[in-house]
């Protein structure tokens, strides 16, 4: 009886697992074709101003409705997703790239070199993101490209210590032995034996930072510390629409919350199965 419950259970649990990829991967594809496809399809400029057509509700016109200077919300939505995905995707592969060298060299090298890189990825670490990211955004002018910088300069440390790690697991297995009774050099090592067993690690935590960095763009520029506000972007979309939300509108601000949350979940959800594919044993480890 324990053992059908079990099975039972099992299965269950392989289905909800099953449903929430598909979903996730149905969410995905529709957001990519949403960025690619509408503004192709649509015959309007995002920053078009129709002031006899601002705030007005849903409709066939304006599936989203407009904003408060009749500027339709669709077009804008996707406008400002398409800077959010850009300014994820590359934050996160130069994140992952930095946090890729430093932790291969500290579990690489080992010795006084790993303890003072870990010491510094630890201080980096104890300062958060948001204020971090807020002092390196604020040397610069409001652009994609500094909160890019901002973005990459305060996600690579989890990557890092992911890498590390890995590195010194696989420093203890028998063929690295045989290749240094081999007389193999620490960089062939690395190169040829290392390297290649932690990429799998690394891509993953590189999906897994793309929706912290594109939470961390909208809260930027919510803030108004990332874009400037005339630019399509997902946290100025939601920061000039808090007027309209006070006033009893409440399409400006819940479309564009709304392709913050849906993307950044759907991604998220493939990373996860992607992990526990990966490696089921150690989930947690590769949490950012």
């Amino acid at each position: 009886m324990a053992e059908l419950t079990w099975r039972t259970y099992g299965g269950a649990r392989r289905s909800t697992r099953a449903w929430r990829v598909r979903t996730s991967a149905v969410l995905v594809a529709v957001v990519v074709l949403a960025v690619l496809v509408v503004p192709l399809l649509a015959h309007l400029d995002e920053q078009a101003v129709d002031l006899a057509a601002k705030l007005q509700p849903p409709s066939w016109a304006h599936p989203f409705g407009t904003d408060d200077v009749g500027r339709d919300l669709l077009l804008r939505c996707v406008y400002g997703l398409r800077v959010s995905l850009l300014v994820g995707v590359v934050a996160a592969v130069v994140a992952t790239v930095i946090g890729t060298a430093v932790g291969a060299l500290a579990g690489a090298v080992g010795g006084w070199t790993d303890r003072v890189v870990m010491r510094l990825v630890d201080v980096f670490s104890s300062v958060p993101h948001l204020l971090l990211g807020i002092f390196v955004v604020a040397m610069f002018r409001p652009g994609v490209w500094p909160v890019v910088v901002s973005v990459a300069l305060t996600h690579w440390l989890s990557t890092a210590r992911i890498v590390r790690a890995e590195v010194l697991s696989l420093r203890s297995r028998p063929y690295i032995d045989a290749a240094v009774s081999g007389g193999s050099s620490r960089w062939r090592i690395a190169v040829r034996h290392l390297l290649p067993g932690v990429l799998p690690q690394a891509a993953l935590a590189a999906v897994l930072m793309v929706p912290h960095a594109i939470w961390h763009e909208s809260a930027l520029s919510f803030l108004g510390l990332g874009l400037p506000t005339h630019q399509a972007s997902l946290g100025t979309l939601v920061q000039s629409a808090r007027g309209s939300l006070l006033a009893g509108d409440w399409w400006p601000t819940l479309f564009p919350g709304l392709f913050i949350i849906v993307p950044t979940l759907a991604i998220a959800g493939l990373a996860g199965a992607w992990r526990e594919r990966l490696n089921p044993r150690r989930r947690s480890e590769l949490m950012l």
